[in-house]
């Protein structure tokens, strides 16, 4: 690694680029939802096969990858609050980044099933 290099690998570093991965992702998403959604004053037609296409397996999976990327992205949002604002925030940045992880793969286990059994119709 570089010298001066801040995170060297460490939960810090890992935190950051989850962070700007599912910021990313959650844009997109954001972004291919206003577009199809002003589809609909356009041509309710290329709406409805638009929408249509969403309803299968492979974009329901892409779902449950949306609902884990906002988990994540918000929960560590509050982390980097607290960070910035907490004055014991920085001390206790390892320990609340493994707090957000565990939190945010609760909810999630939690939202998959019924979600997957929606997609599959189990």
């Amino acid at each position: 690694m570089p010298a001066g290099t801040l995170y060297r690998g460490k939960v810090g570093m890992w935190s950051w680029v989850l962070h700007r991965i599912t910021g990313v992702a959650i844009f997109f998403f954001l972004l291919v939802h206003v577009l199809d959604t002003a589809l609909v004053r356009l041509s309710p037609e290329a709406y409805n096969a638009v929408i249509g296409t969403y309803k299968t397996p492979i974009i329901g999976l892409a779902e449950l990858g949306l609902v884990a990327a906002i988990l994540y992205h918000a929960l560590n949002g509050v982390r980097v609050i607290l960070i910035d604002f907490w004055r014991k925030g920085v001390k206790y940045q390892n320990v609340m980044w493994w707090v957000v992880v565990i939190i945010s793969a609760v909810l999630f286990l939690g939202f998959a099933p019924r979600h997957l059994s929606h997609v599959f119709g189990w």
